[in-house]
């Protein structure tokens, strides 16, 4: 998939765009997006590639509704009224969060460039802006203020109580007039009618503030005539002229979502500022997992009341601090032959426990953490529930080389100290070759019951939920020291061509 974030040009306000004022005329679409009436939208989100059905489950869950898999990997729809706008915030298994203004599941695309773009540029003032930009507004309240986005100033200046109202009432005001602006341009009005609303407009625009936005595309596909570059410019360039609002890249109100999938497109409104993945995180590694992430592992191996849940390799200490969070019933140890990897989680969970207590909530979290070798666990043989953790891709830690030997002494190990029969182990890995022979050579230790293919930083990893059989440790044939020569074999080249 390209991403693309393009600034549409200022080419100076338009004669016939919507000025910052209220709707001069009245309609009985109006009704639909007036402030305090519940309206239903659809929302659009952004989960962790191949934990699309893990998030619809918790959407099912959590807001109890159904939500539809999108063609696109990695985002997922539903829809919700705007009085429970407030949960889609407690997801935990999406990235980010966006108002649907309209989608199209079969495109027309034009077949030439040209004709595609000036249909975009038509579409922007064709939009039903309404509804999604009233819940924008109402998003906004609901969110906390997070500053300047990056690229932005980094000064921080405690506002006085005053300064503080008056920019509050600003922003009120400001949001009150976008959403109006796109009622009285989206009402079919007489030109007698329009008239005094454009000069109520021209008194009213030197004291309104204008809006900032910018335009993200996000294309994928081989059959398009155009570039993400081109079709964020000329459809924000219409927007612009539409609603007379200021392109900026970085200190933005509003970014317009564009998102292009062979032939479905989906026009949204951003309702997340940064991703929600990152909720946990305050000192963070060089391989630190995203919380989302996170969950969509936890949620695969479901955890239950009193687990004893195990990350052996825990990093910073993303996956236990996630659980410990969510699925707070079970009890996590987190540990890491690294001290510097120790420290990380050590106080990734003091941070956690300090946000807590200021916010007047029980600050402890069922988890510990120690350092230790990873081949040889102080844990008692068959203590624990569930081992979840993060393994050496042998890119940025650890080397494919040092995985042949690693890979079969974790998973013995693993196998000594899980449940016999019960235990489950959920594992990430980007070196599938590796993974697989070590798990073909654990002497019926371990028995692979589901696989999901995942993203992770750019490399096509698999999360492997594995089951402990009943086989008691110790005495069954473990033959897991094998040369890496060895390992190179006619199987390796059959797998290949499965994940292919």
């Amino acid at each position: 998939m390209l991403r693309h974030i393009f600034l549409p040009p200022e080419d100076g306000p338009s004669e016939q765009g919507p000025n910052s004022v209220g709707p001069c005329t009245s309609s009985s679409s109006e009704t639909d997006a007036k402030s305090g009436d519940v309206i239903t939208v659809t929302i659009g989100a952004t989960v962790p590639t191949g934990f699309e059905h893990t998030a619809a489950e918790e959407v099912k869950e959590k807001i109890g509704v159904e939500a539809r898999i999108s063609k696109d990997r990695g985002r997922i729809y539903f829809p919700i009224t705007t009085d429970k706008l407030f949960q889609v915030h407690l997801l935990r298994s999406v990235d980010n969060l966006f108002v649907v203004v309209e989608e199209y599941d079969h495109y027309q695309f034009k077949q030439s460039k040209e004709e595609t773009l000036m249909e975009l540029q038509q579409l922007a003032s064709k939009l039903p802006w309404t509804n999604a930009l009233e819940v924008w507004k109402l998003n906004g309240t609901l969110k906390k203020k997070k500053g300047h986005r990056k690229g932005g100033s980094t000064t921080k200046v405690k506002p006085s109580r005053n300064t503080a109202d008056v920019a509050a009432a600003d922003t009120e005001q400001q949001l009150h007039q976008v959403v109006s602006a796109a009622e009285s341009h989206l009402e079919a009005d007489s030109a007698a009618d329009a008239e005094p609303c454009e000069q109520d407009s021209q008194e009213a625009a030197p004291e309104a503030r204008v809006i900032k936005f910018r335009v993200t595309c996000n294309r994928a596909g081989d059959k398009h005539s155009f570039s993400s570059n081109e079709a964020a410019r000329d459809f924000g360039g219409a927007v612009q002229e539409f609603f007379q609002w200021k392109a900026d890249m970085t200190k933005f109100d509003i970014e317009v979502l564009l998102n292009i999938h062979n032939e479905e497109m989906v026009i949204g409104i951003a309702l997340t500022e940064e991703s929600l993945h990152r909720r946990n995180i305050s000192h963070f590694g060089p391989t630190t997992l995203r919380s989302t992430l996170c969950y969509g592992m936890l949620r695969l191996c479901k955890p239950q009341a009193s687990d004893v849940i195990l990350d052996p390799m825990c990093g910073t200490g993303a996956i236990p601090l996630e659980g410990a969070i969510e699925f707070s019933s079970s009890f996590y140890i987190a540990g890491d032959n690294n001290d510097m990897a120790v420290n990380r989680t050590v106080n990734n969970i003091c941070h956690i426990q300090k946000r807590r207590a200021d916010k007047g909530r029980i600050s402890g979290l069922p988890i510990d953490t120690v350092q230790w070798d990873l081949c040889s666990l102080p844990i008692r043989t068959s203590s624990v529930d569930i081992i979840i953790t993060d393994m050496p891709f042998g890119k940025r830690m650890g080397s494919k080389k040092k995985n042949w030997d690693l890979y079969p002494l974790c998973l013995r190990e693993m196998a000594r100290v899980c449940r016999p029969g019960s235990g489950k182990a959920v594992l990430l890995t980007q070196d599938k070759k590796c993974f697989a022979k070590a798990i073909s050579r654990m002497g019926g230790l371990w028995r692979k019951l589901h696989t999901v293919w995942v993203n992770v930083g750019g490399l096509h990893a698999g999360v492997y939920l594995l089951k402990r059989t009943g086989a008691v440790f110790g005495q069954t044939p473990e033959d897991v020291h094998e040369s890496r020569g060895m390992c190179n074999t006619q199987g390796d080249e059959k797998e290949d061509k499965e994940l292919s």
